[in-house]
């Protein structure tokens, strides 16, 4: 009933009586020109395609989403693209931009966000100016992120600022809702995925993975959080932290300088750095933790400590897992309810209706991409020593790219293409090996621009990555 309730509210929101739906590129060419014409309570509708652009919402109260609102499809995250790999200025290269006292009536959903570099920004107390949020930045606004992909964006680039993160998001100064997003691939300094700077924020049902590149600042390449609000933490609620990397520090969650976070049913595994924990405290950074599942443990009530045992979709628990069933007890947690048996949870959830720990627990559950998006590292067991894949070069890729892997045993191997929809598009390997380096290369002449994923599968280890076509 309650998921219902939501669906019901976010339709009078789209199609309040005195909204106007902006439709691109059939009325508009540019999403950026929709949103410009809009008035409060309008709704940009983008059908799907690429678009190569950096927009900013400029304060306004207004809906931006692909197809997807329209029956959940979820192919219309996939075939809706904001790109921001051509800005006007390289100092204003986020994909999507929210700083003009933005609140939650603004929302941006349903589209795959890539390619941005982030903007050059001068932090709103006094330490500095960064460059920050590759894929979005948020500055002293409120806005609902939701059922996103933010993927392949960066804040690397130190050229006359004093540090760069936030690859996936850059949170500052408010209130903003982050729910069911994939935040993937993303490169930082700092807070890889995400930043969160003074913010009291709330970031649920998110599969945060495979961020990488961060070094400084205690580094925190799934999430980086650090001042402090009175009276106000932030919320991480029911979120997949996994295979995040960092050079230093931690790879997986980070509170510095007093900041105060709230770690309740989240997965946080697998990430890793030289010599960091899986959570992270500095300079005053607090943080409470309970009922989630964090590799070599952590204190807190219902923690647990064990490998969460994934099916091989995009981080959805295996039956069987120990994480089904495992989150906060009280009822406001429940995963939803399935109507043919409502004593059971609604898939992508499992078991029974008491939280399950993850991205795919909890009220707000939902899938996030369609099946074999991205896989899963390492299926119901830790590393095997001596197994790697490794990230394409070049990526992006035109019309070529080497893929490099390692096997510790002799067996069947098979390395195989898929484009976004899951679909099998090439077979690179497909024979015994011994062990070994391998580096095969893959030409991409006969596929079209997009993204695409590559999966290693031997008899100890699985694991897949993703890479972009552009032509």
């Amino acid at each position: 009933m309650k998921s219902l309730s939501v669906f019901i509210f976010f339709f009078a929101l789209v199609f309040s009586a005195n909204a106007t739906i902006r439709n691109v590129p059939g009325t508009y060419t540019t999403i950026q020109s929709a949103i410009n014409a809009s008035v409060n309570g309008d709704t940009v509708l983008v059908e799907p395609g690429t678009y190569f652009e950096n927009i900013n919402f400029r304060g306004k109260k207004i809906v931006v989403t692909s197809r997807y609102y329209l029956g959940y499809n979820l192919s219309y995250i996939q075939s809706t693209v904001i790109n921001g790999s051509t800005p006007a200025s390289p100092d204003s290269a986020s994909c999507v931009r929210f700083h003009t006292g933005e609140d939650s009536t603004a929302v941006l959903q349903g589209f795959t966000i890539t390619g941005g570099t982030g903007t050059k920004w001068l932090d709103e107390h006094g330490a500095g100016v960064y460059r920050e949020g590759g894929g979005i930045l948020i500055a002293l606004c409120s806005p609902i992120i939701k059922n996103n992909i933010i993927i392949n964006n960066e804040a690397i680039s130190f050229s006359g600022v004093s540090g760069a993160g936030g690859g996936g998001l850059r949170i500052g100064d408010g209130k903003p809702k982050i729910l069911n997003n994939i935040i993937m691939n993303n490169r930082g300094k700092y807070g890889a995925g995400m930043v969160m700077n003074f913010t009291g924020a709330t970031i649920k049902n998110n599969l945060i993975c495979y961020n990488s590149q961060s070094s400084t600042y205690q580094s925190g390449s799934g999430i980086w959080v650090d001042g402090y609000i009175p009276g106000i933490s932030n919320v991480i609620e029911n979120n997949t932290i996994i295979h995040n990397s960092a050079d230093n520090g931690t790879a997986g969650v980070a509170s510095i300088y007093s900041a105060s976070v709230i770690l309740r049913n989240n997965i946080i595994w697998g990430n890793t750095s030289p010599s960091g924990p899986q959570i992270l405290l500095y300079l005053g950074g607090t943080v409470t933790v309970s009922y989630c599942d964090v590799q070599g443990g952590y204190t807190g009530t219902g923690n647990l400590n064990v490998y969460p045992q994934f099916a091989d979709t995009n981080f959805i628990l295996a039956n069987g897992s120990p994480c089904i069933d495992a989150g906060d007890s009280s009822s406001v947690y429940n995963d939803p309810a399935d109507t043919a048996n409502p004593s059971n949870a609604k898939f992508p959830s499992k078991g029974g209706l008491r939280n399950d720990i993850g991205a795919y627990g909890g009220k707000g559950s939902s899938l996030l991409a369609g099946t074999g998006v991205i896989g899963v590292k390492n299926i119901n067991s830790n590393t095997p020593e001596g197994f790697n894949l490794f990230q394409n070069y070049p990526n992006p890729f035109n019309p070529s790219t080497n893929i490099k892997y390692q096997i510790a045993n002799s067996g069947f191997v098979s390395l195989k293409i898929y484009n976004i929809l899951g679909k099998e598009v090439a077979t690179l390997v497909n024979e015994k090996q011994s062990t070994g380096n391998y580096e095969i290369t893959f030409d991409g002449s006969g596929l079209a621009s997009g993204i695409y994923f590559y999966k290693l599968v031997t008899e100890n280890f699985t694991d897949n990555k993703m890479m972009i076509l552009v032509k």
